[in-house]
């Protein structure tokens, strides 16, 4: 069944509620030997396809989660929106610009400074030769947001409080702190710039569960205080069920299902969705019915021709190796590229 005045992705743009549109996305990158081994040995280019056309919408104040296994392109997306790696084809939009026709700095500086990455990693991503207060107070200092040391030191201590850290926190370095508390404080400096869009890259994999909770309580609390718009990454269903509004399953560079977190989670209609969800354990003893999935991930250098989840599909045939699904909308909302699901030979889950 529909579900009523719910706003999707779809249609986030034509009501105006969009942040962020990603159409067409793709990234290829060259992983060829150098050319003079391809010479002498006779082999080709070979071109690594980590992203191959996606599209999707994040509206504002929600969250749209990328999830699916490691290698499959969503750290690669991540990367793109925020402007580290530059499309080989495809838009992105940020609140209606489009971030490739951005070429000044003039012109890219207030738009850098509206987004803001935390990084998987929080031993890698602080320098562990600067003080927490360095750290923090850097996007404020390099966006001139604030003039002064005691006005910029005031600042630092009320981001370190919004994350649950002390003021005090700012005078250590970052090797006195746990991996949580480390988060924290990337936290603390991706709010530094006053952003309103945050790509989280995989921010709690790193940490243990119980902390993985708090870190996403967090997020959740500032989202609502601040009115935040998340693209979250994550290759844990279990993790990302209680913060996603959104969600989309990327599987070797191409996004096979998206919809509503309520609708993915609660009526999941393509083979591979179904596989993750089965990776989580049944607590609530709910009797969900289990589709065993074998195999791995293929080399996503050579990867299968058609759909590229073929082999390790259930309901695979011979068109799903020939041909590459295109997305289509459900009636409960959201869009599978499953050729399976086309012809009714899927039943909903």
């Amino acid at each position: 069944m529909a579900e009523p005045a719910a706003t999707t992705p779809a249609t986030a743009v034509a009501n105006g509620t969009d942040l962020v549109e990603v159409r067409g996305l793709a990234k290829y990158f060259d992983v060829s030997p150098p050319l003079l081994n391809r010479v002498l040995q006779g082999e080709p280019r070979l071109i690594l396809k980590a992203v191959d056309g996606i599209d999707f919408v994040i509206p504002k104040g929600k969250t749209f989660s990328l999830v699916g296994e490691s290698g499959c392109g969503k750290s690669t997306v991540a990367r793109l929106v925020v402007g580290l790696f530059k499309p080989t084809r495809g838009h992105i939009r940020f609140d209606g610009v489009d971030m490739a026709g951005l070429t000044k700095r003039e012109e890219i500086e207030p738009v850098r400074k509206r987004l803001q990455m935390i990084f998987q990693d929080p031993y890698a991503s602080l320098n562990p030769r600067w003080r927490i207060g360095d750290i923090i107070a850097e996007p404020i200092r390099a966006h001139r947001l604030i003039e002064g040391k005691a006005d910029i030191l005031a600042r630092v201590g009320e981001l370190l409080t919004h994350v649950g850290l002390s003021p005090v926190d700012a005078e250590k370095f970052p090797h006195e702190f746990s991996g949580g508390q480390r988060q924290r404080i990337s936290i603390a400096r991706a709010l530094a710039s006053q952003p309103e869009f945050l790509v989280c890259d995989e921010p709690t994999s790193a940490l243990d569960v119980s902390v993985q909770a708090q870190i996403l309580n967090l997020m959740k609390q500032l989202q609502r205080e601040f009115g935040l718009t998340y693209l979250f990454i994550s290759h844990d269903l279990a993790v990302v069920y209680h913060i996603s509004d959104y969600l989309g399953v990327m599987y070797l560079g191409r996004l096979v299902e998206w919809g509503t977190g309520r609708r993915v989670f609660g009526q999941p209609r393509h083979p591979y969705t179904r596989m993750l969800l089965d990776a989580i354990p049944d607590l609530e003893m709910t009797g969900r019915r289990r589709i065993p999935v074998a195999g791995e991930v293929p080399n996503p250098i050579n990867p299968p021709t058609g759909c590229h989840f073929h082999p390790r599909c259930p309901f695979a045939e011979d068109r799903c190796r020939r041909e590459a699904p295109k997305s289509l909308p459900l009636p409960e909302g959201g869009e599978v590229a499953c050729h399976a699901v086309e012809e009714g030979r899927l039943e909903a889950g």
